[in-house]
Order: structure tokens, then C-alpha cells, then sequence
């Protein structure tokens, strides 16, 4: 179903997008998890505590297991952390923003569109990638920024009031099934993108209202064309 400003760009408030492999190559996300994993299993904390957990859970799962048993939780949850935000970082130096992503922001924002990216991301792997990201949307809520990451939904309400924008009026883009859930249950039009994480039909089963090729086709599917 299309959205009820289909062929009406202006009508739509905002677009919030993902940022790995929505704007941007996604990392290395089953290396960085295996990492992770290994790091809780040095310190002893059982697989069962954290499995089928997302990556920064799985921290906030061991540190809260280790805090219960007189270890230095907050130790641990910090050079994990450092450890996310190195691997981030390090990749990031070689990855660069699509191309026509970054033109397709740039055209909502001139049709009067605002824009916001949600990320599980840390800021500074965030604007390594894309170093102007700020200049060219409302906000930027990364990993440091907020306290309740995705599929939280205040992740995606907190960066709705920064724009000042109604879940019905905006869109969440994103390569997950997790944006698509999380969007979908906040109420956002869906829209799933091929160049990330999930396939068509993951997307769909997910919530996605729509799945296109790529962000950059986005404005050509609002339009109608």
C-alpha cells in the first residue's frame, strides 16, 4: 500500500534512515559479533547468558551476570565497548557513503523533507564514513547518543521530536528486519532496502510496507514514477 502522500513529497514530514547498509557498506557484522562473543567467554560469563542476543546486548548481558557475582561489571562493559568502537572505527576508514544516498538526502531536504539517521553505530565510525552527515540532516542519533537503542522504540521517537515529526507523516528506510520492526511497531511507513543485512522476503515478513533496490531509489518510488 502506498503511503497517503504517494506522488505528494512535501507531505511527508521525515525520513529516518539506518545507516549500515542503508546509506553506507555494512561492517563486518559476524566478524565484530565473534569478537564480542569471545571477549565475554575470556571472562568466564556462560554463551547461554547472551545468546541470541544483538551485539551491545550481548555486553549488557554479561556485565549484568558478572555484577551478580561480585566481578567488575563496569570494567568489563567498557573495554567492550572500546572494543566495538575500535572495530567500527578501523573499518570505517575504508568505507565509504553510496553515492546516490547521499544525493537523495540532499534532495529531500531541498523538497522540505527532514532527516534523520538512527544508528546502532558509534558517532565517530558514523561521520568517518561520512564526514559531513551533520550538515546534511536534522539529527544524528548514534550509539553514544542515546540511552534506549533500536529495536527500542524511543530511539526512533527521540529522533521524531528532534525533527518534529508525526510516525504517520514519516518514513523509517533501513536494511534490517530490526528497522522494519521497530518503525513498524512506532507506526512509521516501512520501507526495506537490498543492500544490507536481510533479502525481499525477510524485509516483508518484517513490517516493510515497501523493499526497493537501494535508498537512492527512494524518491523515485515516492513519486510514483
Amino acid at each position: 500500500m502506498p503511503p497517503p502522500w504517494h506522488g505528494r513529497l512535501q507531505a511527508a514530514q521525515a525520513v529516518l534512515f539506518d545507516f549500515d547498509g542503508t546509506l553506507a557498506p555494512n561492517l563486518d557484522l559476524p566478524d565484530l559479533r565473534r569478537r564480542v562473543v569471545d571477549f565475554a567467554l575470556t571472562h568466564d560469563v556462560p554463551a547461554a547468558v547472551f545468546e541470541g542476543r544483538y551485539i551491545v546486548e550481548i555486553l549488557d548481558a554479561a556485565a549484568r551476570w558478572l555484577a551478580d557475582r561480585a566481578a567488575d561489571g563496569d570494567a568489563f562493559l567498557a573495554r567492550g565497548h572500546r572494543l566495538i568502537r575500535d572495530f567500527e572505527v578501523a573499518a570505517a576508514r575504508d568505507t565509504r557513503p553510496f553515492p546516490d544516498a547521499v544525493r537523495t538526502i540532499e534532495q529531500l531536504r531541498r523538497a522540505g523533507v527532514r532527516v534523520a539517521v538512527v544508528t546502532r553505530n558509534c558517532r565517530d565510525a558514523v561521520l568517518t564514513v561520512y564526514p559531513d552527515l551533520e550538515q546534511h540532516c536534522e539529527a544524528l542519533l548514534a550509539r553514544d547518543d542515546v540511552a534506549h537503542l533500536k529495536p527500542d522504540l524511543r530511539h526512533l521517537q527521540r529522533a521524531l521530536d528532534e525533527v518534529d515529526a508525526a510516525p504517520g507523516r514519516s518514513l523509517m528506510v533501513g536494511d534490517g528486519a530490526l528497522d522494519m520492526e521497530t518503525g513498524r511497531a512506532l507506526g512509521l511507513y516501512c520501507v526495506g532496502v537490498l543492500t544490507g543485512s536481510a533479502d525481499r522476503p525477510r524485509l516483508r515478513a518484517a513490517g516493510a510496507d515497501v523493499v526497493l533496490p537501494r535508498a537512492g531509489t527512494l524518491l523515485e518510488a515516492l513519486a510514483g514514477a
